[in-house]
């Protein structure tokens, strides 16, 4: 069942996204070679609590950090360790909150360094395919019409479209209904009304789309070892439009100071 929410809670949720943006760009300063992934989850789990929130992914399901960190042909869910990272790598970091009793959710993939032209043609059409599905979040339309939109800017690009992991409801649950996939067919699903917030995330691979998961219980890898890309924005649907409660401005304007 879907828990719509009113614009109170909605305001609520903003603050959580919100805090899991900033989270995001305190990491982004910090992402380069020889850094390690356990060394970045401990600044996001003391900057989530220093601001009055809860690392909404430590503990859920068991999970043992702050952030999933998966790198290369790691496509989501992987657990932060202490080999250093490379120039050439990208990183999936994806952290969630939970403050007011509801969660944010938000990822970006980094660049380590220098990385191949391939893989940044990647991230970029990724990050375009997150836009094109929150376009599709207006009256009138279905989850589907998000799936399609991200379906089809992917594999007109040439890249597979990870059909095991999908977008997904959110608000007092981590995953709450509907499931928001990256495939699917126009004017099917979900119909988008006033009150619905989803986490939207593409997780395109370059290369096939099928993947599996390492015998820790969480990691998902690319079949073919390819790299993969995953971006993530949380958004509501209120008064007949969509509205993006997380943001990559935090992470764009670190990104910025990093690479003057």
């Amino acid at each position: 069942m879907i828990k719509y929410k009113t614009r109170e809670e909605i305001e609520l949720m903003r603050q959580s996204a919100q805090l899991v943006s900033k989270t995001l760009g305190i990491i982004a300063k910090e992402v380069k070679p020889d850094v390690t992934p356990l060394y970045l989850d401990k600044i996001a789990e003391e900057f989530i609590r220093d601001n009055g929130g809860i690392p909404g992914f430590l503990g859920l399901y068991d999970f043992p950090n702050t952030l999933c960190m998966s790198l290369n042909e790691q496509v989501v869910h992987g657990i932060p360790n202490n080999k250093p990272l490379k120039n050439g790598d990208v990183i999936s970091i994806d952290c969630g909150v939970f403050m007011n009793g509801f969660y944010g959710d938000h990822a970006y993939t980094f660049e380590v360094g220098e990385v191949d032209p391939k893989v940044k043609k990647l991230l970029k059409v990724t990050k375009e395919c997150l836009n094109l599905g929150i376009e599709q979040v207006k009256k009138g339309n279905r989850i589907g019409d998000i799936s399609f939109a991200i379906q089809h800017h992917a594999e007109k690009n040439g890249y597979g479209v990870v059909r095991e992991l999908v977008g997904h409801g959110l608000g007092r649950e981590m995953h709450e209904s509907p499931e928001v996939p990256n495939f699917g067919k126009r004017g099917r699903g979900t119909q988008i009304k006033d009150g619905l917030v989803i986490a939207i995330e593409p997780m395109i691979n370059l290369g096939s789309k099928n993947v599996r998961q390492l015998s820790d219980g969480w990691t998902i890898i690319t079949a073919d070892k390819l790299p993969s890309a995953h971006f993530e924005h949380d958004v509501a649907f209120i008064d007949g439009k969509a509205d993006v409660l997380s943001t990559f401005e935090y992470v764009e304007e670190a990104l910025q100071v990093v690479n003057v």
